[in-house]
Order: C-alpha cells, then structure tokens, then sequence
C-alpha cells in the first residue's frame, strides 16, 4: 500500500485499519479538475479490493468529463461527528478507466472482484446489475495519508 503520510503519525492508521475502513464506508468525495482549472468535487460510491479503489460513475457526467481529459484525482473517504471520532483516509494518484464504456456486463475478468465487493457493499446482492449508465474506474493511488482522532484519547 502506497504512503507517503509525514505528520500525524500518531494518529495515522495501520494498513490494516486502512483496509477495514475502506471495506466498511460507502460514500466517497472525488476531486476532480474542470477544464478551466477549478476543482471538482463530488460523492460517490465505491469499492476497495486492498490496492485500488474502485470508482463506478455515470459517464454522462461532469466528473467522468473531467477524468478523461485530466486523469488525476483525490479522494477522501471519512466518518464520524464529533471531533474526537473523525477518521478518514485520502488518496490520490491517477484513475483509469476499466472494461466497457457503458458497462452492459460484458465479460471482463478485471472486473470480477470489484464489482461483487460494489454489489455486496451497496446492494446486499452478489452480482452487480448494469445500466448501461455507468463505468468503472480505477484510482491505484500514488499516495494515502490517514487519520484517526479517536487515538488522541491514547495519546
């Protein structure tokens, strides 16, 4: 796994902890850059498989323009509400797209783990049932950095 996290190491969580919160949380926030410069950010579900992040997004969307004109991307995945429970893990790096634009549910082996990990997570369902609205991509991040304010009671 990817890390380059400095500051916070105190509260930084293990890879293992990384994992167990990707797995567990829905919503994601992408970043994404417009052509004329200015930030994007929009929600987002996904999926982990413990080294990419999985991105199922409308391809008839800002976002999806966005990435295939510049690919770089951050993503921040986070929870809690008070201060003392924010946790949460940012990634970053380049997406990629993966299988057919629309996904049909053509056959793609690549495509296999995370569309049932997506369908499990999002749909209790163990297959994944197409649009024909939606396709994936890809985030490999370059780099994680993680917190988890609830170590600070420990400290």
């Amino acid at each position: 796994m990817a890390t380059t996290q400095r500051r916070g190491r105190r509260i930084m969580m293990t890879p293992d902890e990384v994992d167990a919160f990707l797995a567990a949380e829905r919503t994601c926030r992408i970043a994404t850059v417009s052509a004329d410069g200015a930030p994007h950010v929009s929600a987002l579900w996904f999926a982990w498989d413990g080294s990419s992040l999985w991105l199922y997004s409308v391809t008839r969307s800002k976002r999806w323009a966005e990435l295939r004109r510049d690919p770089r991307v951050a993503v921040v995945v986070d929870a809690g509400e008070q201060y003392g429970e924010l946790r949460g893990v940012e990634l970053t790096g380049t997406a990629e797209v993966v299988g057919e634009v629309p996904r049909t549910g053509e056959p793609c082996p690549e495509l296999d783990l995370p569309e049932r990990l997506f369908a499990r997570k999002n749909f209790g369902m163990e297959e994944m049932v197409h649009d024909g609205r939606h396709a994936w991509l890809r985030l490999t991040p370059d780099a994680i950095a993680s917190w988890d304010f609830r170590k600070l009671a420990r400290l």
